[in-house]
């Protein structure tokens, strides 16, 4: 028998901006749609390590997370 001692999630986002918005608007709704995701991740109570976030020349955030999996023990993955 086999049992999951530890699970986790790398990945990496990319927020773009809308297209058919004004691109300070655009760039403004990204920051938020950032935030509002990360405040989720710890709502939910989601084991996670933002390992890089980066915002580029056009206002687009590119964020680097590892997370728990499902309700997976992550073991010393996040330390």
């Amino acid at each position: 028998m086999k049992r999951v001692k530890a699970a986790y999630i790398c990945q990496t986002l990319h927020f773009m901006l809308k297209d058919d918005l004004a691109h300070s608007i655009a760039a403004r709704l990204v920051r938020e749609e950032v935030e509002h995701y990360k405040q989720a991740l710890e709502r939910n109570h989601t084991k996670h390590k933002i390992v890089d976030e980066t915002t580029q020349e056009d206002g687009s955030v590119i964020v680097r997370i590892i997370k728990q999996y499902n309700q997976s023990p992550v073991g010393s993955y996040l330390d």
